[in-house]
This record gives structure tokens, C-alpha cells and sequence, in this order.
């Protein structure tokens, strides 16, 4: 018997042939396998390790899913990668209609004593692949002619208060520059006269393999952060509100 969730998706007529790209390894396996199940999109995943997503791929395919996962290794803190792989998503799918901007990591390196090389990855990954991919995602679309496409900038609470712990300030840093550029990219949008959307999604703590990369020496500290999940916030404004 299907959830709510599974009828809102057959339903949807949205994703239908769309071609989406998703940066990062933190995706809900659940969610995209009942994505694929109901909808005829190309779902291309990127990440530095891909070898779960080429396993649950397969596992897509051999059910019959409408949908298709296409994994793609990619190194999101180097720009040539992510270019070479916008170039090889135009040749193969040729292009992008929905970008989410999924990837993000934290490095345990203070303000006042933190190592410049874990600053420079955060800013890396968190904020330059994600103006990156936005703006290469936007070229594509508009190539294309594409005027219903979505920019989709998956953020964190993080972005909008600065929790008490030295560990997590630069990273919350790097999240509240994914809230003022998700701003700029809407208001952006719509001085482009374009309908491509920009979304900010800011959750809590999701439960995925974040916090054990994080605290990879602490294994019991990672484990306790999933203790007490809880739901963030959503906040949405139409492209053509002005401010």
C-alpha cells in the first residue's frame, strides 16, 4: 500500500522527463528510489565515492523503475571536474533542468585555532561548487530555452544562527553564504525575466554519514548528534517578489 508521499509522486507530473542533477553522497535512498519508480527522469548523481550509488543504480534498473540514477565521480572542490562533467551531461543528456546543490562537509577547525586547509575545503565545496554548478546549471537551461527549470540549494539551520560550538563556526560561516547567495540568485532570476526557481531548503540534523565524517576521530560523539533530530525550517518567496 502506498504512503502519502509515494501518490503525492506518481502523481506529479513535474519531474517528467526531466533530466536532474544532484551534487553530494547525502541523498535519501528511499525517497529517490520512489522518484524513479513513478517518474521517466535521469537522475544524475555526483560525488568524489560512487560506488553506493552505482549498487542502488542497479538495483533501479534490474526493478524496472521508470527513472534511470546515473552516478558520476566528480571532485566538487575542483573546477575542472565540475566543468568536464557539465560538458559530458550536455554531450550525453544535453543538459540540466533541475540543479540541487546537495554537497556540503565540516571540518573540526575553530576560528581561533582551526588549519587554513580545512577552511579552504569548506569554502570549497559549500560555497564555490555550489555558485559553480549554479551558474552552469542556469547556462544550460537557457540554452536550451528551459523557462521551468529549478535551482534547488540544500542549506542548513546552520545558515541562520551560529551554534555554540567552536567545531561548527566556520562551517556555519559557509551556510549562511548559502542563504545570502540563494537570496542573490533569486533576485537574479528575476531581473532575467526568467520562471527558474531558486530554493533554499535549510533541515536539522539529517541522519546520514555527515557527522561520522565530521568527528571521524569520535565515533560516540558523531552517534550522539542523532540523538534528538529535529524538523528545520523551509522558507520560500516567489522569483518575482522583489525583496
Amino acid at each position: 500500500m502506498q504512503n502519502k508521499e509515494e501518490q503525492f509522486i506518481q502523481k506529479s507530473d513535474f519531474w517528467e522527463k526531466c533530466i536532474q542533477q544532484n551534487t553530494g553522497k547525502r541523498i535519501c535512498q528511499k525517497r529517490t528510489k520512489m522518484q524513479l519508480k513513478h517518474q521517466n527522469i535521469r537522475y544524475i548523481n555526483c560525488a568524489p565515492f560512487i560506488s553506493d550509488f552505482q549498487k542502488l543504480s542497479a538495483e533501479c534498473q534490474s526493478a524496472g523503475y521508470s527513472g534511470t540514477l546515473i552516478p558520476y565521480k566528480c571532485d566538487l572542490s575542483n573546477e575542472e571536474e565540475i566543468l568536464s562533467m557539465f560538458s559530458a551531461i550536455k554531450t550525453l543528456h544535453k543538459g540540466v533542468d533541475v540543479c540541487i546543490n546537495n554537497a556540503g562537509l565540516a571540518h573540526n577547525e575553530p576560528l581561533l585555532s582551526g588549519k587554513t586547509e580545512g577552511w579552504r575545503n569548506m569554502i570549497d565545496v559549500n560555497v564555490l561548487a555550489l555558485c559553480i554548478c549554479t551558474r552552469e546549471a542556469y547556462k544550460s537551461m537557457k540554452e536550451r530555452n528551459v523557462d521551468d527549470g529549478h535551482i534547488i540549494n540544500v542549506n542548513s539551520m546552520g545558515g541562520h544562527r551560529v551554534v555554540p560550538s567552536a567545531d561548527e563556526h566556520f562551517y556555519c560561516a559557509t551556510k549562511y553564504a548559502v542563504t545570502a547567495l540563494t537570496e542573490g540568485i533569486r533576485q537574479e532570476l528575476r531581473e532575467a525575466n526568467t520562471h527558474v526557481r531558486a530554493t533554499c531548503i535549510s533541515p536539522g540534523v539529517v541522519e546520514t554519514e555527515f557527522a561520522f565524517r565530521h568527528h571521524n576521530s569520535d565515533p560516540e560523539k558523531a552517534a550522539g548528534v542523532y540523538e534528538s533530530m529535529k524538523i528545520g525550517d523551509v522558507q520560500m518567496r516567489p522569483v518575482e517578489q522583489v525583496s
